[in-house]
């Protein structure tokens, strides 16, 4: 047995589980709440459902009460900004790297200087 094919086979397991976890919870949420984004009230039908996701209202993904208390119906997009307004609260709320300094550059503060330094048409 290769070394990494165990570890291939775990990940694998965990996709399956994870996935089957999703479908059901994600169904129990589409027949338990309106087609709707809760953020931007976007409407889905069946076409384009496949982009209003399930969104745990903690966070934690395995908290799926049957009554479905912990989710919300998002579109993607408001649910990828929800995800990127909790990242951003848990750093502190500022820009910073991927080196967890600050980002200090600004790349218009010359910008002032630069135009009037071009010869005017």
């Amino acid at each position: 047995m290769k070394p990494t094919s165990r570890v291939d086979q775990v990940v694998l397991e965990a996709r399956r589980a994870a996935d089957k976890r999703g479908e059901s919870y994600r169904e129990q949420a589409l027949k338990i709440y309106p087609w709707i984004c809760g953020r931007c009230t976007r409407e889905f039908t069946r076409t384009n459902l496949r982009e209003l996701t399930v969104h745990h209202r903690d966070h934690n993904h395995d908290n799926n009460p049957p009554d479905g208390s912990n989710w919300e119906l998002l579109c993607l997009y408001c649910h990828d900004n929800e995800h990127q307004r909790q990242l951003e609260a848990a750093g502190g709320g500022s820009a910073q790297t991927d080196s967890g300094s600050i980002a200090t550059h600004s790349p218009f503060a010359d910008l002032k200087a630069m135009l009037d330094g071009k010869p005017k048409k």
